[in-house]
């Protein structure tokens, strides 16, 4: 049986929901005390009142405590706004990767100008129908254009053209280009199983 990973309090306040849950109760139990204190003397709910020296110590306490959960939570937010901007700076390296594949892909199998926007909108998953108008021309010519990309990419459809790129992209760096007539199910891989 393999030992649970220790958290730190980094991953305990950004991801850990039992650390968010002991940070909100610590100022719930923390600001109850303040309020109870003003609640019982406008009530009227204590008999006897507290020693000053006791009641000093628990508000003094529960300032602690909501001094402690304001700096934790500040400290928390701090984290998850570096987290969000390192995950926005991946996303945003990543975008500009694949627009960098797409442009080298597109070169490496001679599509033409034409070829390259019908490839582009198929890839974000436009139909057939929507090229066609987004490009002004007729269905029957998005039709043989995607059919070319197909044949100079050596797939057989939209999924493995698109797939091509995602596993390229998930390739481990230095791993080298995916050739898709190295992909399995391309026509030169089901000519080698032949």
């Amino acid at each position: 049986m393999t030992p649970l990973p220790r958290r730190t309090l980094r991953q305990y306040l950004t991801r850990g929901t039992i650390g968010i849950g002991l940070l909100m109760t610590l100022q719930v139990l923390c600001a109850a005390v303040f309020l109870f204190d003003i609640l019982s003397s406008v009530v009227g709910l204590r008999d006897r009142p507290i020693s000053w020296q006791l009641r000093e110590m628990i508000e003094l306490g529960a300032a602690i405590g909501l001094i402690t959960g304001l700096a934790l939570g500040a400290y928390a937010l701090w984290l998850v706004l570096g987290e969000r901007n390192h995950a926005e700076a991946s996303l945003r390296r990543a975008s500009g990767e694949f627009n960098d594949l797409l442009a080298e892909r597109f070169a490496e199998w001679g599509l033409t100008p034409a070829e390259r926007d019908v490839a582009l909108f198929a890839i974000k998953g436009m139909s057939t129908a929507e090229i066609a108008a987004l490009r002004e021309t007729s269905e029957g010519t998005v039709k043989a254009q995607t059919n070319a990309i197909y044949r100079k990419a050596g797939v057989s459809g939209r999924p493995q053209l698109l797939s091509l790129f995602i596993e390229e992209l998930m390739r481990e760096p230095g791993a080298g280009p995916l050739r898709s007539d190295s992909k399995p199910g391309s026509r030169a891989a089901r000519r080698e199983a032949a």
